[in-house]
């Protein structure tokens, strides 16, 4: 069995056997094992706009957010699985890990307590824009990830509207969809084998292969 935390509710984990959801209703928090995770904690106050929008800057504290990465930290130290995050989340420095250089696979995490970490792209895997990611790891068997830079991905409309510097500055999912990109990523992910996807929140998980067989000596 594997706990899958702060997912979506009625998503890519529901149904799937050997799985149990933890969506916002049950509270990913109140989670207490001891089954290995897959943990998908809000990334919003971590990211690279952790205060807010740039037109109104600082609305928001670094880090404010409810006790979630930490609960998904603390599950993931006590009963090992994988943690997903974008990459360069500030996540990583607050809670005394080391952030992984990029494209240079499985590296030491720090801490001392056994966990690996790595910068991987999911764009290889399926999703539509290059999607830098950091993944966090206990106790599970590190599988061997695509770990070379993607080919930047521009939407046509948007280089012909405004040029490359705005097109890149929009990126390809608020080209193709804003709000509804969750929508559209599920979609997308149909025709994606499900052991080559990575993009765990929004169709089918591999990140969930990385623990089917966790080392219990390493948890």
């Amino acid at each position: 069995m594997i706990a899958a935390l702060f997912v979506e509710t009625d998503g890519c984990y529901f149904g799937l056997p050997g799985v149990d959801p933890w969506d916002e209703k049950r509270d990913a928090r109140l989670y207490r094992g001891d089954h290995p995770v897959v943990a998908h904690p809000p990334c919003q106050r971590w990211g690279r706009f952790w205060h807010g929008s740039t037109r109104k800057p600082h609305q928001f504290k670094l880090g404010d957010d409810d006790g979630c990465f930490a609960a998904a930290f603390d599950a993931l130290r006590l009963w090992g699985g994988v943690l997903e995050h974008p990459a360069d989340s500030h996540a990583w420095s607050h809670f005394g890990l080391r952030p992984p250089e990029r494209f240079k696979g499985w590296q030491d995490a720090g801490r001392g307590e056994g966990m690996r970490t790595c910068y991987v792209e999911q764009g290889h895997y399926g999703h539509m824009s290059r999607k830098p990611t950091w993944l966090l790891v206990k106790g599970v068997d590190l599988p061997e990830l695509n770990w070379s830079k993607g080919e930047q991905r521009l939407h046509p409309i948007a280089l012909e509207r405004y040029g490359y510097v705005k097109a890149r500055r929009i990126g390809m999912t608020a080209m193709v969809g804003g709000k509804d990109k969750t929508k559209i990523r599920k979609r997308d992910a149909a025709a994606v084998p499900r052991s080559a996807d990575l993009d765990c929140r929004d169709s089918k998980p591999t990140c969930s292969g990385l623990i089917l067989n966790p080392r219990p000596e390493a948890l």
